[in-house]
């Protein structure tokens, strides 16, 4: 569960609800297309936006619709007592893990974060993926605070942000975090723009976007990486950068959605406000990408 392809789905709204069957569909497809697991209500799952009713009903709707596929629901929120409430909902949908990110409005220091985890791993019966993504929390891991953390039960595997660009630096990066956390602990790349060089460096699993929502490419970098055709991951991954330069330049989580939008698996405009989608230009060259690339499965 925490080695391979993790696909964080895109979490769609209809009329600014849940749109359960159209989220069913997509959870589906993954099962369908073979991904290692699935995790619900990440970043890309606009998780923050989402009530605790609706994130229940998320993980709910998760889980039943994923057959064999094991599935991790994210469970984090600005309090405490709210992470052990989503964690307990999590736990009760079948979840097989949980993700939990250290949200933020107020800065939060090194010992306030280690704390919310030692909280919340206290209660839990499930494992638990640490989810650094300081571009969304704006908390800023350390590896030497990866270490506290990972000493804490049920602590299985972390997600961090990406990898340096150059092989080698790659390489000592992973190296370096895996001499701060127990064997137990697997690493997983994020930033999928990253994540050829992440799985080629030595990353275990690669938690990802795309995965979620285009399956097959990211599932042909995944196990050309794991059966050591690093060339052949890489390539795929080049191949893809059009896809990863729309990625920076408008976010993931909009051009994700407009994927879905444009695929029909989800309803137009399936974002929560105020978030809006790309506009006509945008969407019309992702489109145009998505064309070029073979990408309208």
């Amino acid at each position: 569960m925490f080695t391979g392809l993790s696909a964080f789905p895109h979490t769609p709204l209809r009329d600014d609800a849940l749109d359960e069957p159209a989220y069913a569909g997509l959870i589906e497809r993954l099962a369908a297309a073979g991904v290692d697991s699935i995790t619900a209500l990440g970043s890309t799952g606009s998780y923050m936006y989402l009530d605790r009713e609706e994130r229940r009903r998320a993980a709910q709707t998760a889980v039943q619709h994923a057959g064999e596929v094991p599935v991790m629901v994210g469970i984090g929120a600005l309090r405490t007592s709210q992470v052990h409430r989503l964690a307990e909902d999590a736990q009760n949908a079948g979840a097989s893990a949980v993700l939990l990110a250290p949200v933020t409005y107020q800065g939060l220091s090194d010992d306030e974060v280690f704390g919310l985890f030692k909280d919340v791993t206290a209660e839990l019966s499930v494992p638990l993926v640490v989810y650094d993504n300081p571009g969304t929390t704006h908390v800023r891991f350390t590896d030497e605070l990866y270490a506290r953390i990972a000493t804490l039960p049920h602590v299985a595997s972390i997600k961090i942000p990406g990898v340096p660009a150059e092989p080698e630096a790659a390489a000592d990066r992973v190296k370096t975090i895996r001499a701060h956390i127990p064997d137990t602990v697997t690493v997983g790349v994020s930033g999928d723009d990253a994540a050829a060089r992440g799985l080629t460096a030595g990353c275990d699993a690669w938690y990802s976007v795309i995965g979620g929502t285009l399956p097959t490419p990211a599932l042909k970098i995944t196990r050309a990486a794991v059966s050591r055709d690093h060339a052949g991951a890489l390539a795929e991954s080049t191949r893809l950068e059009p896809l990863w330069a729309l990625f920076a330049e408008h976010g993931s989580y909009r051009v994700t959605a407009a994927i879905v939008e444009h695929l029909g698996l989800a309803a137009a405009d399936s974002l929560p406000r105020p978030v809006q989608g790309l506009d006509r230009a945008a969407r019309a060259r992702l489109i145009q990408v998505l064309e070029e690339l073979e990408l309208t499965e």
